[in-house]
């Protein structure tokens, strides 16, 4: 299938997907990150095998891109020669905006690009955040571009190998609006919940309610501001419609309309319900 893999960008996702792959198969691990110390780090705790150097990366069969979607397209054009003949995967949360330019860079440049997703993550993020068990049962979401069939197979054969419980191909349409609602909204909708003031003052008068919203408010800035940017249109659909469902609500506690209430709260426990969650 694959026998050499290089990871480049050693942070939560990265080194993660380079401890597990170490873990679960008999792969040799190429990594590099822009911190050096990061990768001192990872080859003493034998997270890689050895650096990811140029030279290095021209024998490898796979090349996962864990870097914030900008920066991956920017290392797929600068070390484009290094990477012929091998399969190329960016990890980043958007696909329309980098597949659209990373098929031309691989096209290019003799190399086979695939855009995938793990859909797995922690609030904390960074090489110490890692864990070789954070993909355990989760999706991984497939956008194969022009990959051919064969290499989706492998593909999909090595993401269960690493222990994912399943592999969802898509579209780059289809999982930018998907992500925008399952992923971007709910950070949106925390980092606004928790800058009102009652905020710094819940302790004593919260629960489980508040832990679970405001959970991914703990957010990397510079990551988001990109992701959203990047998918701004399917984000400010979902906000628009949410912003009419909160509306709706705000609206009838506010003339004090109990049955126009009831029909809303009624609808959304209804439609939890269905899904069976």
């Amino acid at each position: 299938m694959f026998e050499t893999v290089a990871i480049i960008g050693l942070g939560l996702i990265g080194a993660s997907m380079a401890k597990t792959i170490r873990a679960r198969t008999g792969c040799r691990v190429l990594g590099t990150d822009r911190d050096e110390a990061v990768v001192q780090k990872a080859l003493l705790c034998h997270a890689i095998d050895a650096k990811a150097t140029n030279e290095a990366l021209a024998g490898t069969d796979l090349v996962f891109l864990c870097l914030y979607p900008a920066a991956a397209l920017t290392f797929a054009q600068e070390h484009g020669d290094a990477l012929k003949g091998a399969v190329v995967c960016d990890v980043s949360g958007i696909k329309r905006w980098i597949c659209e330019r990373m098929s031309a860079v691989a096209s290019a440049n003799g190399f086979t690009f695939v855009g995938v997703h793990p859909m797995a993550g922690k609030e904390r993020s960074g090489f110490d955040a890692s864990d070789s068990a954070l993909f355990q049962g989760a999706s991984f979401l497939m956008v194969p571009c022009d990959a051919p069939v064969s290499v989706q197979r492998n593909l999909a054969d090595f993401a269960s190998l690493l222990g994912f419980g399943r592999t969802v191909v898509t579209t780059p349409e289809e999982h930018d609006r998907m992500i925008a609602f399952t992923s971007q909204l709910p950070h949106v909708l925390a980092c606004a919940y928790v800058q009102s003031p009652c905020c710094p003052k819940h302790n004593g008068f919260s629960a489980g309610s508040y832990r679970d919203v405001s959970r991914v408010a703990r957010i990397n800035e510079t990551l988001w501001t990109e992701l959203f940017l990047e998918n701004r249109e399917p984000l400010c659909q979902e906000l628009d419609l949410l912003i009419e469902n909160i509306s709706a609500i705000r609206d009838a506690a506010k003339s004090g309309d109990a049955e126009t209430l009831r029909t809303l709260l009624r609808k959304s426990r209804e439609i939890k319900e269905k899904l069976g969650e």
